[in-house]
This record gives structure tokens, sequence and C-alpha cells, in this order.
């Protein structure tokens, strides 16, 4: 059952909505910085927008046990320990280590699990084995998440070699070449197979006339039961089914003040969708909701994006819920009004164009809640659905999440991360006058055109790519978005007013590409997450092509290292042609290709420049990372227990909000982990 309410946290730490000056950071610890976002303009929406939005958030916020048990089949019980802990340890809590532990739990928090949230590596307390025993013993046995006749012994037998062995589930995903990335995988989407067990048992159902192609695997659990290779589907009823059901019952009542009938059948077809885990079902809903472009309050809810499997077919549970920025979708209802000519003029064989570019949507939004894998940690930007039929026949809907870009921009405000790290006061000038317009562009055309263009050769496997499709998807839509940023066209149709905007992104991109992104890696690993892969396969395979052109220069200027693009022209031909390429090896399904272009371009780092590049940042005192706490929807009720009104609480409390979360949102069992 559905209850509605409006919370309190457990340090009671609320601040309403504010006018004025608004204070973003709430928390920082370690490499992490937590923001909170405002939500500009929710007081001018309906009574019904209002209502449906927090329907539509509290159904956000059921799925929250899913996305962690997804990461890894112990991440509920270890939540659960962490939390007990919190709430109940009577030991010394201003020692040195109880400071540990609050910083590991937050850590932990922020990742929705005990893998970082974008390196994938496990991250080991800063405390011993012996203290971690300790606040065990110190903390109320009926607060830890302990199964029938189970003793605290027991638990921190269990718990302490996951916790504290560097080698025993070392990364949730792993993606090195030598090794099953399956297996050696800690993310939970499979359970005794082998990544060749995989491959075979999702290739037998391969049809290559069919052009519709479900997104087979999307939403189950693969298991070896008896020699057999069987899936265990996400549903009602089944796995994750007592989280489906709370997601479901918010839908309901979401359905019966939906902006439309057309909305209103949506959300019966994912409501159906959860009850029997039909694929078919899901490719109705993302059909019916691509098309249906005009409410000014949306949604996403799902089995969705695929990055956390190694390969790249199970999709991790998120929600989002948002509201239409009106003034912000001028600048996009532009680009896809031109979509044609963008993809009429790309740079990429004519055989892999979309001949006739359909049902495009573009939107500024604003973020109401964040669920899921998109919680803390968000997106800027979503492109979707993923199906390519469905971009191809039906069109897809990009949303730039203007909100949460603002609020981290805001925080960033004088970092002095530009200063440090940009060739010349030119570049510094240049990225103080265009370098926020530049970069709502890039998101713009990487998510409402990027991703939206080109289409498979007939015949071509969906999942021909495998482990790399991801980041050969997202270096496919960067290209894209750096390739126009530079043409006259966008001046021609009032989008920038000179090259300058262009040049000012290509700096951005390739500084970051080729210098600073890689202040987020610990020193000796590689790259693995697709984004980073993607953005290091573009700036160095750039600036290897270009070399005898002196296109990109690396600069050694007072023992420190810069880049400096020479001939922006030249460099904008250089993305035409990764993009040509990309684009085909999509096309063609040309997995070697692929993974040759990624693992030479993409993967490696060098040793000397990472040590300069990690001592210079850790100088400015940043946090590479930022996430964020969500505001609180408090309705409003009349006796009766109608809504009237919706009104908006902003946390300042990032710990109480996880403690919260982690008693109001927890609906699945800790003890389901498969030995």
């Amino acid at each position: 059952m559905c209850i509605v309410t409006s919370g309190s946290y457990i340090n009671g730490v609320k601040e309403k909505e504010e006018t004025g000056d608004f204070n973003y950071q709430v928390d920082r610890f370690g490499e992490i910085s937590v923001l909170r976002y405002q939500l500009p303009d929710f007081k001018s929406l309906s009574l019904k927008e209002k209502e449906f939005v927090f329907y539509l958030s509290e159904a956000a916020l059921c799925g929250r046990d899913i996305q962690w048990d997804q990461n890894f089949k112990y991440n509920l019980r270890i939540r659960k320990t962490l939390e007990g802990i919190l709430t109940s340890y009577t030991g010394d809590k201003n020692c040195k280590d109880f400071k540990a532990f609050i910083a590991y739990a937050k850590g932990v928090f922020f990742a929705n699990g005990i893998h970082h949230h974008y390196s994938n590596d496990k991250f080991i307390p800063d405390f011993s084995p012996d203290y971690f025993a300790s606040l065990i013993n110190d903390s109320d046995l009926l607060a830890l998440p302990l199964d029938e006749q189970q003793s605290k012994s027991d638990l921190i037998k269990k718990l302490t070699p996951i916790l504290f062995d560097t080698t025993l589930y070392a990364n949730k995903v792993n993606t090195a070449r030598d090794c099953d990335i399956v297996a050696s995988s800690a993310v939970n989407f499979y359970h005794g197979v082998s990544r060749e067990d995989v491959i075979n048992y999702y290739a037998s159902f391969v049809d290559p006339s069919d052009h519709s192609p479900i997104s087979r695997g999307l939403n189950s659990r693969v298991v070896k039961e008896n020699n057999s290779i069987i899936e265990i589907p996400y549903r009602s009823g089944g796995l994750y089914g007592a989280a489906i059901d709370k997601i479901i019952c918010w839908l309901e009542k979401a359905k019966l003040v939906a902006m439309s009938e057309v909305q209103a059948r949506e959300i019966e077809l994912l409501i159906d969708y959860y009850k029997t885990g039909d694929l078919k079902t899901w490719d109705a809903f993302n059909v019916l909701w691509a098309g249906d472009t005009g409410n000014t309050v949306d949604f996403i809810n799902g089995f969705i994006e695929t990055y956390s499997d190694p390969l790249g077919m199970k999709a991790n549970w998120e929600a989002l819920v948002e509201y239409k920025d009106a003034e912000a979708t001028k600048r996009t209802a532009v680009i896809t009004a031109n979509a044609q000519w963008f993809e009429d003029n790309s740079p990429v064989n004519p055989s892999y164009r979309k001949e006739n570019v359909t049902g495009i949507s573009a939107s500024v939004i604003n973020v109401a809640m964040l669920g899921g894998d998109s919680y803390p940690a968000s997106p800027l930007g979503i492109n979707l659905p993923n199906a390519d039929w469905i971009r191809e026949k039906v069109g897809s809907k990009s949303v730039s999440l203007a909100n949460i870009t603002n609020a981290i921009d805001i925080a960033s405000q004088g970092s002095g991360m530009l200063e440090e790290f940009a060739y010349d006061q030119r570049e510094i000038d240049r990225a103080k006058k265009f370098a926020t317009i530049a970069s709502a562009l890039h998101t713009d055309f990487h998510e409402c055109i990027g991703h939206a263009s080109g289409k498979l050769a007939s015949g071509t496997d969906p999942n021909a790519l495998q482990n790399y499709a991801l980041t050969l998807e997202e270096a496919r839509a960067d290209l894209f978005a750096l390739y126009y940023l530079m043409d006259k066209k966008l001046i021609s149709i009032g989008l920038v007013p000179s090259s300058e905007v262009g040049k000012a992104e290509y700096d951005s991109f390739i500084r970051n590409g080729l210098l600073t992104q890689i202040a987020r890696i610990k020193q000796g690993k590689n790259i693995e997450e697709a984004h980073m892969r993607d953005r290091a396969a573009i700036s160095h395979w750039v600036y290897e092509k270009g070399r005898n052109n002196n296109v990109i220069e690396i600069i050694k200027k007072d023992n420190k290292t810069f880049v400096k693009i020479n001939d922006y022209y030249k460099l904008r031909d250089l993305f035409g042609k990764m993009l040509y390429e990309i684009q085909r090896i999509k096309s063609e399904g040309d997995y070697e290709a692929g993974r040759t272009l990624i693992e030479t371009y993409g993967v490696r780092i060098d040793q000397a420049l990472h040590t300069e590049i990690l001592e210079r940042y850790s100088k400015l005192n940043l946090a590479p990372y930022s996430g964020f706490v969500n505001p609180v929807l408090a309705p409003v009720t009349d006796a009766s227990g109608t809504i009237t009104d919706v009104k908006v609480e902003y946390c300042s409390d990032y710990l109480g909000q996880m403690m919260e979360y982690g008693n109001k949102y927890a609906f699945l069992p800790v003890n389901n982990e498969m030995k």
C-alpha cells in the first residue's frame, strides 16, 4: 500500500525553498562534493502537475534497493550493517577510526554499494578489520541485518573479507582484455556463468530477419542451474518483486493525474511491463513514450542503461522526474527543426545516414527527483529509448538537465581549474565568455542529434559490439556534436554568435581528454569508465592523426604539460573522419575494429603524465566527483486527505537523507544473496 507522507530526516535538517542566495554544497568528503539542486518555477506548475510530479517522485525512490542489489549481491546486507551502526553504536564517536567509518559509509551510500560509482573499483575502509568488528559488537543486535539464529560474530565473519580483502570482488565491472569479464565482475547480473556461456546463450536468439528485436536480457539475471542456462526476469512476483510492487503502486496513482490520455496509457504499459517482465510491452511503452512530446511533466522509470554490464546488455534500474524549462527549450527546438540537415550533411557514409529523421524531440528540463542509477550521481543529458529500431522508426526524446548543470557550474566557480590547466590567457578568456553555452550546445547535440543519428546496416546484430558498444556509442555522439559546433550553420540559425563558441568547446574537450580527466583515476590504473574511454579515444586519435600537421601540440611550460590547438578547422576535419569510422563500426557491427580503436587510444595512461596531473590537481583541493541530495516534495492535504498543494523543501543533510531513504524505501530482503 502506498501512503502519502512528507517524511522527516533523521537529524531533522530541512530547509524550505529559498529566495536569493542558495548554498549549493551540502557536504564534502574525500573526492566527492555533494550538492543540492533548485526546482525553479515549480510553484508555477498547476496543482495537477505538482501532484503528478509527487507520485512519480515516490515511484522514483521506491526502486533504490534494486539498484543496490544489482551493483553487488552483498550490498544490501552491507548497507543495513552500516545503517545499524550509525543508528545504534554506543562506542566513542569522536575518535579517528569512527570518523574514518563515517567517511567510508558516506562513500558507500554515494556509490550505491562498495564499488566506486565511476571507476568500478572496490574501495577499502581506512580502518582495521578489528575496529569494524568492534563497531558491530557495540551496536544493537536488533539494528543489524542478522538472519534467524545468526550472531554478530557470524556477520563479522561474513562481511570482513568482502570489505577488506583487496582481491575479493575487486571490480564491479572488469573490462580487462585477458580475463573472463563476466565471471570476474562483481555486478549482480550473472551467477555461475562465463562470458562464453552468456554470449552463446543470447546468440541462439538472434534473428537477422527481425527488424524490431526486443532488448533481450535487459531485465533479467542469468544463472546456471543443473548445467542449464536460465534467465530470471525482474517483475512483480519475481526477482525484485517487493520493490517493483511499490513502484507500481505509485505509478497507479500517477496514472490518475497524468497530463493526457496518451501519458496515462504509457503508464499503463509500464505497469504491465513491471507485472509481466515482457520486453515487447517495454518496447510498446517506449514507442508510445518517444512519440509523446507535448507534456510539461515527464519521467524516466525502468531498467534502462547498460553501463554496468560488462557485456553491455543488462540494465540498471533508474528513474528521473522532470518538468520542462520552456524558455531554454527554444534552443533545442532550433536544433531539432534542423535535424534532417545535420543528418544529411554529416561526414559519414551516406548508406549509414537516416533518409528520414523522424520523431526527434529535445527539451531543456528541470529535474524534480533523481532515483536509482541517477542518484546521487546524476547525468547531465539523456537520450532515450536505446533500441536502435525505435530510434530509426519512431524517434527519440532528448533532455538536457538545466538545474543539475546549473548547480555544478555555480558550485565550481572560482575553482582555479581553468587557470591551472588552460594553455594561455586567450584560452581562459574564451572559456569564461563562451564555455557555458558551448557546453550546453555540446550536450544538446550529443543527446538530441548524435545518439539519434545514423542507422545499422541490414542484418547487423545490435549487440555485435558487446563490451565496447557503450564506449563507441558515446564517442559517436560526442563526435557528432564536436563536428557541428564549428559549423557555420549554427551561426546562420542563431545558436551561436561566432566560431569562438566551437573553439571554446574544442579547447575544453581536448584538454579534458588528454589531461584533466585522468585526475579522477588512481595512480597506476587504466581508464575503465565508458565516457572517459570515449573522451580519451577521441582526443588521442585526433592528436595522433594530426601530428604531421601539428594540429594539436603538447607543450611543456614551467615543467607543466599543456595542450594547444593550432588549427581548429583541421581538428574539425579529424573529428569528421573519426565519426565516419565509428559510424561504420557501429553500422556493420565490426567488433574487432571497435576493440582495436578503443584499446589503442582510450585505455592506457602515460604514468609520468598521470603523476604530474594528480599533483597539480591535488593542490587545487577540488573534489573530482559531484552528486546530489534530492529536494523533499511535501504534499499539503485538507481534512479529507486530498492534496491541495505540494511544497518543496531543500535538504542540507546528505547522511540524513541516506538514512531516511534506507528506512523509508527499503523493500528487498538482505538475505537473498546467491551462494
